[in-house]
């Protein structure tokens, strides 16, 4: 067997050694995946397989409109059989579940540690390589070498990040590990620091090769998105059809049911809500017109902006959690645009009222805890028609219809609710699901 490895990168797992290399063939573990996982098998059939040493371990990435699956033989190699099968199986989850394309979050390291932290609640420990990020479990004991190589600092960043995985649960949503990653400045730190610098000592977390997930083209991603829902959707059909669905837990099955429900996807309304609510900049600009000589002329530089109100339904239906899902979503469409957020229950805490900008987001937190009054929230934005470009109301839908809006309206619903009247015409209604 090779030994255990002492370098930095080396903290995913154990080098192989050129026999194993040479003898490695993907396609028996591809057939064994094909026997015992068939919902897996199903996402990865139009998936190309592309042996490769331009990434250190193994990636799902689109390529020419293609679904491709890159993979470096050292570190597959260096992987037990039950190991190479949880990572097809964890690939395969990154495709199922929109990782890849519509639920891409910023800033892209800490999307990827949540990400992998969602997948990997439902993969058992002993079929993800070293470095595989499992909600509740601590990194690995470091050695006295791997302790050297990264330095008191080093070592200390590692200690931090273990011990914030160690105290999530398991079986949450990539956006609610993302936002609780998000809510500790220096745990994003750590990790942006660890992960994004030339040569910088690394952390767990690099079991697979996330990249060029934001290379894409929309209209790239939009062909890759239809070509995996086809995928998702024929196979859990399958599943349900012969009842074998492998160890996809039943938990899982049910998410993956609602992803091929014919709903239209809530995240893709929020984000047209915000660009329709948008209003032109206009500025002026210089320009030199040959450098060689004196003189400027004037231009005009044209921009996009908006300021949107989101007003929080504080009554005890609406969850923590559900305002995590929510946050993390609307964190990405902050950077052209300006969320103010208020919370309210019969009335409209505007001491509340925060700014958010930049991609950053408040901590979900709470001021009020009484009833539901969408009345008061509607004369609160009309009153301010001037400062919003339009407003979104997050809430579980339970109260009494109110009057008509002056300005564009959204309602965020959370999970598993529905407003209880009929929307106005003018409108959006967009029904979260976790």
């Amino acid at each position: 067997m090779a030994n255990e490895s002492t370098n930095n990168d080396l903290l995913v797992g154990k080098e192989a050694t050129a026999e194993e290399i040479s003898k490695f063939n993907l396609d028996t573990h591809l057939i064994r995946v094909m026997l015992d996982e068939p919902f897996f098998a199903g996402v990865l059939r139009g998936v190309s397989f592309e042996r490769t040493d331009a990434i250190p371990t193994a990636g799902v990435l689109a390529k020419d409109g293609d679904i491709r699956m890159w993979w470096n033989p050292k570190f597959l190699a260096s992987l037990t059989n039950l190991q190479v099968k949880g990572l097809l199986k964890h690939e395969a989850m990154h495709l199922a579940l929109d990782h890849t394309t519509s639920r891409r979050m910023t800033p892209h390291l800490i999307h990827n540690y949540a990400t992998d932290l969602a997948i990997n609640s439902d993969i058992p420990k002993d079929e993800l390589p070293e470095g595989g990020l499992i909600p509740g479990e601590a990194f690995s004991e470091l050695t006295e070498e791997q302790a050297d190589n990264l330095g008191p600092e080093g070592v200390a960043r590692y200690q931090r990040v273990s011990n914030k995985i160690a105290s999530f649960p398991r079986g949450e949503s990539s956006e609610w590990y993302f936002t609780k990653l998000m809510e500790d400045p220096e745990i994003a730190k750590d990790i942006q620091d660890a992960n994004g610098g030339e040569g910088e000592p690394g952390l767990p977390g690099g079991m697979d090769d996330h990249g060029q997930w934001g290379e894409m083209s929309d209209e790239e991603r939009d062909l890759i998105k239809g070509k995996i829902a086809k995928s998702v959707e024929d196979a859990v059909k399958e599943c349900d059809r012969t009842g074998r669905w492998g160890t996809v837990s039943s938990d899982m099955r049910s998410k993956l049911r609602d992803l091929i429900a014919n709903d239209v996807d809530w995240r893709a309304v929020l984000k047209k809500f915000c660009g329709m609510s948008r209003r032109g900049t206009r500025t002026t600009s210089w320009t030199r017109l040959n450098r060689k000589y004196a003189g400027l002329t004037a231009g005009v530089k044209r921009g996009y902006t908006s300021s949107i109100a989101v007003y929080i339904d504080q009554s005890g239906s609406v969850s923590d959690s559900d305002l995590e899902i929510a946050f993390a979503n609307l964190r990405n469409l902050a950077k052209r645009t300006e969320f103010i957020t208020y919370h309210f229950d019969t009335s409209v805490d505007t001491e509340s009222e925060t700014s958010w900008k930049s991609g950053k987001a408040p901590t979900v937190h709470r001021t009020r805890c009484g009833g539901t009054d969408f009345e008061c929230v509607t004369k609160h934005a009309n009153k301010n028609k001037n400062r919003f470009d339009g407003y979104i109301i997050i809430t579980d839908g339970e109260a009494t219809k109110p009057s008509p809006s002056r300005m564009k309206r959204g309602w965020l619903l959370v999970p598993n609710t529905k407003l209880i009247f009929s929307a106005d015409n003018r409108d959006f209604v967009m029904n979260m699901k976790q």
